[in-house]
């Protein structure tokens, strides 16, 4: 059954370039919100043929690409190569300017935890804890996002059918159980290095992302 969520509205819009270290550009259309049940100050990044200022009154035949990306200041801002997170953002802003979607940027750091224990979880990894293991350890949940703001800010935008770009099986399942229709799951790359073997091999083993890895069964 779906679970039923307040409205949350659009509470302002503004267009921003965005430039990567690698040189790639692009303008998103960015979106802030008010009434997502967790407080916090989500974004909306609508890229594409959805970055246009009037792109809720224009017919669109397909769901839009949409991906759901936890913050990680971290591997987004610092390229920090323990985890995998900033190619997949910098993948996912490219792929959804060219499919036309949203990228969903939530204030989620550490799979839910913040960034303080997220850091603390680090150093129990450096003592040989896997990245859930050392959640757990730390008396918090192994990973704790609630994609229940990502289907209020899908609501907002008018979005009800979405192709969802994500490894990640729970995901989908929150979003499908929270009213919004996965037609398709689409994965992202495996970006793999010697840093982060470990990292994407936990994600593959504990929470059945879609990795291809050479030395996961």
């Amino acid at each position: 059954m779906d679970e039923t969520l307040p409205m949350a509205t659009v509470r302002t819009q503004v267009t921003v370039p965005l430039r990567f270290p690698d040189g790639y550009v692009t303008t998103a259309r960015v979106h802030s919100f008010h009434g997502l049940v967790d407080g916090r100050e989500h974004l909306a990044f609508a890229l594409g043929d959805r970055a246009g200022a009037g792109e809720r009154r224009t017919p669109h035949s397909d769901p839009p690409l949409v991906r759901p990306h936890s913050e990680c200041l971290t591997g987004d801002v610092f390229g920090s190569q323990r985890c995998d997170c900033g190619p997949q953002l910098r993948e996912a802003v490219e792929r959804i300017a060219e499919a036309g979607g949203y990228l969903l940027y939530l204030r989620q750091e550490g799979r839910g935890i913040g960034l303080y224990a997220k850091l603390d979880a680090y150093a129990l990894q450096d003592g040989g804890l896997d990245t859930y293991e050392a959640n757990m350890a730390l008396g918090r949940g192994a990973d704790e996002r609630d994609y229940a703001v990502a289907a209020q800010m899908l609501a907002a935008l008018g979005v009800t059918q979405v192709n969802l770009l994500s490894n990640n099986p729970d995901k989908a399942a929150q979003l499908d159980r929270l009213g919004v229709t996965v037609v398709d799951r689409v994965p992202t790359g495996v970006h793999l290095s010697p840093a982060n073997a470990d990292y994407l091999a936990a994600k593959a083993t504990h929470a059945d992302h879609a990795l291809d890895l050479p030395f996961v069964p």
